[in-house]
């Protein structure tokens, strides 16, 4: 028997090239060998780079990525406006099984575009792997000086790079399955060979995957040696250090380290919890944020959107790792507001929530329902001496686009008919967008996924922070400094509206709603509210929406149920795939499959 579909070199479908322009060539294997791939008098490495650029193209862009949708699509923070039922939608509702996944993917090497895509992350931790143990047959060169300062063959900064494509595709896989079968690194598996592997154990994964970046950190290139307008993609130093603080983090949370879903089963947590977990995590960030003062820090872009469009410039020192995209319209005119013709048309697919828009506080910082604000909060004035963060996120009644100002309400133009596909809860999405707002016309703009940046790296650090020692001075620094940069009013106390003296569960509500609000639409809701152990409470009560009519030239607000989702605690991890379990006999489904 044979499971997790194998890809040699010879076997795949295809080998994708890619170029600094993320574009990209397909090539058929069918007429290559290792040797030709790995030459050893290739002493440029074309072949071999066209590889390893094959496994960065397995990386996910998450715009619009499952079934035309952002994954945040499936957490409260937004809801899809397509008309008919699709993968979103299913899998928000968990409508799926271990033979009937949501968004599976292609299990062929190129871009992981499903969410429960096994055995493309499978393939391309093979391609890894072949990469690793292949690539120095060939006599590069070309050299580079590696983050420690020495000097050495190109060979050692692509084959670190591998290693933490595939630590990264490993830890993309435990987040959604929990424990999963580590293969072995010192040769690839050969065709015809048993492999039907156990599952290796949450903490040894965990510990495989931090090993494996703490041994290629210092192999990696520094940022600051690279040429982003042809090497933009390229893993850094910084990038193994960001993914090490992520990857720390989840696994001090609560649903690997203290509650897990089922006690004693340590393929779906540790054994038991331990406290030092949340300062390992802690020390990861403190760690980065200390090491690259300088380097990495947030941006002063104004507007903030400049973050995810503008990575080509020394100005824009936030981005850490970022899949490079195409120059294109495809975000605004996937996400923008409908009403508009021509070129300028768009399909509005992303209708972010009034559950979002309530989590963004008042301009000094305080909750929408906090009395002590100095800026009074009501339903026909909601946008007003609102946080700054929040016109750059989602787009309302009264914003502006195309030189027009947007009207939401039903029968609007930018909300005409309900038969149509439209916003479902009264809101578009902004962030990610071209800055289009006094523009005639929509014109191409460069579309990163940014992957990891420096704003991440304070949340990190500020949660775990507070989960081992408390609300730190340090620990308030980080929530002020993202305020600061969002331009949140300082007030007197020079505390952007956060209380002196919280407890740590006080500003544990603090960090987990400016994380929501910071990183909204960034694939981090999603996961934070499983890592978190909450989503059986956040979907506990309904999705809403913002229903407005006009009469008479006065519009009426009204918050509108769009949506409503139970949650079983079953799918705090995804079903391992039935074809899998039924392959292999070593392989245990996940709890309540």
């Amino acid at each position: 028997m044979k499971s997790i579909k194998y890809s040699t070199v010879i076997g795949c479908l295809f080998v994708l090239a890619i170029t600094s322009c993320d574009e990209y060539e397909a090539v058929p294997i069918e007429r290559f060998t290792d040797d030709y791939v790995f030459s050893s008098t290739d002493s440029l490495g074309k072949n071999a780079q066209k590889y390893l650029n094959g496994i960065y193209y397995a990386l996910q862009n998450g715009h619009n990525r499952v079934g035309g949708d952002y994954l945040d699509a499936a957490s409260d923070d937004a809801i899809s406006s397509a008309i008919s039922e699709n993968d979103i939608q299913r899998l928000a509702a968990g409508q799926y099984t271990a033979a009937n996944r949501v968004g599976a993917g292609r299990d062929v090497p190129s871009r992981i575009t499903g969410d429960m895509d096994w055995g493309g992350y499978y393939t391309a931790i093979r391609q890894a792997i072949t990469f690793i143990n292949n690539i120095d047959r060939v006599p590069l060169m070309m050299s580079y000086t590696s983050a420690s300062g020495l000097k050495a063959p190109m060979n050692r900064a692509w084959k670190a790079e591998a290693r933490f494509l595939k630590a990264y595709f490993y830890f993309e896989l435990v987040k959604r399955y929990g424990g999963v079968p580590i293969l072995r690194d010192d040769a690839p598996y050969e065709l015809g060979e048993d492999m039907e592997l156990p599952r290796n154990t949450f903490e040894y994964c965990i510990n495989y995957i931090v090993k494996e970046l703490d041994a290629i950190k210092d192999r990696l290139r520094p940022v600051n040696t690279l040429n982003l307008a042809s090497e933009g993609h390229v893993v850094t130093d910084g990038a193994a250090m960001a993914l090490k603080s992520r990857v720390l983090l989840y696994a001090a949370s609560p649903l690997f380290n203290e509650q897990p879903i089922e006690p004693g089963n340590e393929l779906v947590g540790y054994a038991g919890y331990d406290r030092q977990r949340w300062k390992d995590a802690a020390d990861a960030a403190r760690r980065f944020i200390d090491t690259y003062q300088g380097i990495y820090e947030l941006s002063p872009a104004d507007p903030p959107s400049l973050v995810f469009l503008d990575y080509y410039t020394s100005s824009n020192k936030e981005i850490i790792f970022a899949q490079q995209g195409d120059k294109n319209k495809g975000v605004e005119q996937n996400n923008g507001p409908i009403g508009f013709t021509g070129n300028n048309q768009s399909t509005g697919r992303t209708s972010p929530t009034q559950n979002l828009v309530d989590a963004f506080p008042m301009k000094d910082g305080k909750a929408i329902d906090d009395p002590s604000s100095v800026y009074p909060y009501s339903t026909q004035n909601m946008y007003v001496n609102r946080d700054p963060r929040l016109q750059y996120t989602v787009m309302y009644n009264g914003s502006r686009w195309l030189k027009t100002t947007l009207e939401t309400y039903i029968k609007g133009k930018n909300n005409p008919d309900q038969t149509a596909q439209t916003t479902k809860t009264g809101y578009y999405l902004r962030k990610f967008m071209g800055n289009f707002e006094e523009s005639d016309n929509l014109d191409d703009a460069l579309h990163l996924w940014v992957m990891f940046r420096y704003a991440e790296m304070l949340l990190n650090f500020a949660e775990a922070e507070n989960e081992y020692s408390g609300p730190t001075p340090e620990v308030y620094k980080a929530i002020t400094d993202l305020r600061s940069r969002a331009k949140i009013d300082p007030g007197t106390d020079q505390l952007y509206g956060l209380k002196a003296n919280m407890s740590a569960a006080e500003m544990r509500e603090i960090i987990r709603n400016e994380r929501r609000i910071e990183m909204a639409f960034e694939e981090q809701r999603y996961w934070d509210i499983r890592r978190w152990r909450i989503a059986g409470d956040v979907f506990a009560g309904p999705l809403y929406g913002l229903q407005i009519t006009k009469n008479s030239n006065i519009l009426n607000y009204e918050r509108v149920e769009v949506a409503g989702y139970s949650f079983e605690n079953k799918r705090y991890f995804y079903p391992i795939p039935y074809s899998e379990v039924v392959k292999n006999r070593n392989m245990k489904q996940n709890p309540g499959w």
